[in-house]
């Protein structure tokens, strides 16, 4: 995200908040310039917050970059919300893995991205690059289909609005085309993606909802797009989605 030059946020806790924000899920270490490029801030003042976040602890110093502090990691795990719906997919997730030997995830909307909060894996499974954090477009993905299929109509209006990106040949970018592809995924009650996010990479997901069936989060099995047959493992991912809907709505 890059400010412009004439909204860059006034206080210093906002300011500071843009340079956290300037790192996306692909950036291991970020150098001065691109933080002060992203942000909008000048080289200086840009400098001296950093200066306050390593400090602080949410950032750290690597050689003459910056990188995200460990920090920030337990700060993620304090969210109760989140924390509870890592612990009780897991259980799901391992079983799902131990049946497709393939990747796993637990994501849930976050804008017009799906948010990947757990992620089970193995020396099995397909190589590939998502991991726990990482956002990845809605319109590109097995569980952002989902989210775009059984979410507020705004939501599809807003991400059509801003534009769908081409992340691969396959990408669906033409928005009367998405918008049939996500009412299959409402009529079957998963969505799917075949190389639209990743050469080589498939996926099949189903909704998780919270106890008053409002839509809470999603299950996917990702793994390689010749080698997965994503309609026979469909039920599969279904019924583990369902089993964690009726845990969550079971009183606590």
């Amino acid at each position: 995200m890059t400010a412009g030059v004439g909204d860059s946020p006034k206080s210093v806790l906002a300011r500071g908040l843009l340079l956290l924000d300037a790192f996306t899920s692909l950036d291991t270490e970020l150098t001065l310039a691109e933080l002060s490029a992203r942000t909008g801030l000048p080289k200086a003042t840009a400098h001296r917050l950093a200066g306050q976040l390593v400090h602080w602890g949410g950032l750290e110093r690597a050689g003459g970059a910056y990188r995200l502090s460990m920090k920030l990691f337990e700060l993620g795990q304090r969210v109760p919300q989140r924390r509870d719906l890592r612990e009780a997919a897991l259980p799901y997730m391992q079983d799902l893995y131990e049946s497709t030997h393939e990747n796993i995830h637990l994501a849930v909307p976050d804008g017009a991205h799906t948010l990947f909060l757990e992620k089970v894996t193995g020396h099995r499974s397909t190589p590939i690059r998502s991991r726990v954090g990482a956002r990845m477009p809605l319109h590109c993905t097995a569980t952002g289909k989902l989210f775009l299929a059984l979410g507020p109509p705004a939501c599809f209006a807003r991400v059509v609005a801003a534009g769908l990106t081409r992340q691969t040949p396959r990408t669906i970018v033409l928005p009367g085309l998405l918008r049939k592809e996500l009412d299959r995924a409402q009529e079957r009650g998963y969505g799917v993606q075949s190389e639209e996010s990743e050469i080589g990479v498939a996926a099949v997901a189903a909704p998780v909802f919270d106890s008053g069936r409002r839509l809470l989060a999603a299950i996917s099995i990702t793994g390689s797009a010749t080698r997965m047959d994503l309609d026979r493992l469909a039920p599969a991912v279904r019924t583990a989605a369902s089993a964690l809907t009726r845990e969550l709505a079971e009183p606590r």
